[in-house]
């Protein structure tokens, strides 16, 4: 096993490739930083992946206890010229209807989840286009399809792939960048895309589901004085149209965190709103969620154990929500990194779907890994 000063920063480069190839320094920049490197030829591909495998135990009467097989995810960057990056991921998801039906499914979904072609003007200005992870909270953009890059076993419900709560795709292009700002190293994105397909869980791969296009904003400081911490805003505007219904809502998401970077300990907290206008009843709907999430990597770096406390509350009269349940939600875990590349975590999580609803209980294990 190696040292935890190597393991540490070994995390920390893989993170930087597979977590957000928005992160990733421009090629140009790092001709400059190291006039002796070698010659770089274009285009060059790199790839990397992710997996896992789970098991579970709960007392719902539809799971019980079983093994499930996770997401294999690829990451693939290529660099097309010094100033212009390709970034896609793919993710092979297995499918509880396989064989069934005629013709008979298929045993896996694949998904196209990112697919990004970037210029870096800058470090002060970069423009993309393609498929993101909506930078529309902090979650979403800095833990993507594989389960070893973030701490926990799943994600917070309120960003969870599939979810209808916060859109987690986005089609569209983005500007962005980073300026000093005094040390408080201010960074910013805007963007302009496709929003909600007619299926609110999904993105507008093909096109927009209306004549109105989404807008997003996305500011986040990470101040010099004192290192680790991070914090930040976003807003999106959009118009959704729904199958079956007619009419659009008008939908306005604001949302804000907080992150203490440090693994001694690690702390992030968000919280969402969602504010649809339905133009049928000519009323307004706030539907919120949140989520605290505390960890600690003991000594010898191996151990870190966690907890999070979640909440989604959505606003019985929005019709956009509908099929979103309530949810509050306790998760104690611990991970256990068996080595560089490989993590085991187990859960215990409790959780009410209704404020007058059973309490369910579960426990969680998930090996995961990149390579």
């Amino acid at each position: 096993m190696s040292s935890p000063g190597r393991r540490r920063r070994l995390i920390a480069a893989v993170a930087a490739l597979a977590g957000s190839a928005l992160a990733l320094p421009s090629p140009a920049a790092a001709q400059q930083q190291d006039p002796q490197a070698p010659v770089r030829q274009y285009p060059n591909l790199r790839l990397s992946g992710f997996g896992d495998v789970n098991f579970e135990r709960t007392t719902r009467d539809d799971d019980g206890e079983n093994f499930n097989l996770g997401q294999l995810a690829l990451h693939m960057i290529s660099e097309l010229s010094p100033r212009v990056t390709f970034f896609g991921e793919i993710s092979f998801s297995a499918r509880p209807d396989a064989g069934t039906g005629s013709p008979s499914a298929p045993g896996f979904n694949v998904e196209v989840e990112r697919m990004i072609l970037r210029f870096d003007q800058s470090d002060r200005l970069k423009v993309s286009v393609g498929r993101y992870h909506t930078p529309v909270n902090y979650w979403n953009t800095a833990f993507h399809h594989g389960q070893w890059l973030q701490t926990t076993i799943t994600r917070p419900e309120m960003i969870r792939f599939g979810s209808q709560f916060l859109p987690v795709h986005f089609v569209g292009a983005l500007v962005e960048g980073a300026v000093p700002a005094g040390g408080w190293n201010l960074n910013y994105k805007g963007g302009i895309g496709n929003g909600r397909a007619s299926v609110v869980s999904r993105a507008g791969d093909p096109g927009d589901s209306n004549d109105s296009l989404a807008w997003l904003g996305n500011v986040f400081v990470k101040p010099d004085r004192i290192y680790g911490l991070e914090f930040g805003a976003s807003a999106y505007v959009d118009d959704v149209t729904l199958g079956g219904v007619s009419g659009s809502f008008d939908e306005q998401i604001v949302s804000g965190y907080v992150v203490w970077h440090k693994e001694t300990p690690e702390v992030i907290a968000e919280v969402a709103g969602v504010r649809h206008d339905d133009p049928a009843t000519a009323t307004a709907t706030w539907s919120t969620a949140w989520y605290a999430q505390v960890a600690y990597r003991l000594p010898g770096d191996a151990w870190k154990p966690y907890f999070r406390f979640e909440h989604v509350g959505v606003d019985a009269d929005d019709r956009v929500l509908a099929a979103v349940p309530d949810l509050d939600m306790a998760t104690l875990g611990l991970r256990f990194d068996v080595s560089t590349f490989a993590a085991l975590k187990g859960e215990y999580r409790t959780w009410r779907r209704t404020p007058t609803g059973p309490r369910e209980h579960g426990g969680f294990t998930q090996l995961s890994f990149t390579f």
